[in-house]
């Protein structure tokens, strides 16, 4: 293990060690420190922050842009706050730290027994959100992560969601679809953060004017299984509480070929999340190139 790989673990496991023993208004004001300090450094993430951003506010300003990449990046620190402290939060406390709107396309969906899919982008807190599923509705639900470096980091977190009520699949090996697709057939619910295709082969869709890719797996699990797949938003206000929006089914095409549907539903999924990311900006928390215009190594660092 490099030494930058043994720093990256040892700063997550104080997080999760030490974050969370933290009475909750100083955990708050932590996190809004370090997420200051980092904003003023504007560093690569911050400007990627600003870039994307420049995306989903079109005309805005640089000093609109400043102002909604500070918001950003304090957003993303309650992220990690919060996160490094669901562990050590009660049930109560988890129930009341989440209030969702139309949940009853998901209830009705899971008690159709036809199985699930929840698929979110980087807004607000996901954890949070699969915290209250398995809590609140008592409902344990399969989601997938990305093999973090190092191995140990990852470890720290299948641990950390395992411990939520999770069942954690690594996105590499192939294997995940086949496991994904069995719990959907036996009517279980799956949760797959679907904003940022991490295959380099997902579906081109247009999002906020521009063409983006974001992966299949969500559309393509309807199609073979049956399930019902709902798009989630996310977002913060300014109190302790996360809010949220399941919004209504997205249907499988009537016709065209299994790749056609797979667009069409992809692009659904794309609407959906763009218009729960421009309500609330500041909350998605995507410090990472998306669009293929900054994928291409022509144009330069983030």
């Amino acid at each position: 293990m490099s030494a930058a790989d043994r720093f990256a673990d040892a700063l997550y496991g104080l997080g999760w060690s030490t974050v969370k023993k933290l009475p909750e208004p100083v955990a708050v004001r932590l996190g809004r420190t370090i997420a200051d300090a980092a904003w003023k450094r504007r560093g690569k993430g911050v400007r990627r922050l600003e870039a994307n951003y420049a995306r989903v506010v079109p005309g805005a300003s640089p000093e609109r842009l400043a102002e909604l990449s500070r918001a950003g990046m304090r957003s993303y620190l309650r992220y990690w706050m919060e996160s490094f402290r669901l562990p050590a939060w009660s049930a109560e406390r988890v129930r009341a730290g989440f209030v969702p709107k139309d949940l009853h396309h998901l209830t009705e969906g899971l008690a159709s027994g036809r199985g699930v899919v929840l698929a979110l982008p980087h807004l607000a807190n996901w954890d949070l959100a699969g915290a209250w599923v398995t809590t609140a509705l008592e409902t344990p639900f399969t989601t997938v992560a990305e093999r973090l470096k190092p191995e140990s980091l990852y470890d720290r977190f299948v641990a950390y969601r395992e411990g939520l009520g999770m069942e954690v699949l690594p996105h590499s090996g192939g294997a995940a679809f086949g496991t994904l697709a069995r719990r959907l057939r036996d009517g279980g619910l799956v949760c797959l953060v679907a904003d940022r295709d991490l295959s380099a082969s997902g579906v081109e869709v247009d999002f906020f004017g521009e063409r983006a890719r974001m992966p299949a797996g969500p559309a393509l699990l309807a199609q073979h299984t049956g399930a019902l797949l709902l798009p989630v938003t996310l977002w913060y206000d300014d109190s302790p509480v996360m809010r949220g929006r399941v919004h209504p089914p997205i249907e499988v095409p009537a016709s065209g070929t299994r790749a056609e549907k797979t667009s069409v539903m992809t692009q659904a999924l794309a609407d959906a999340f763009a218009t729960g990311i421009a309500e609330h900006p500041e909350d998605w928390h995507m410090l990472q190139r998306l669009w293929l215009a900054d994928l291409d190594p022509a144009k330069g660092p983030s």
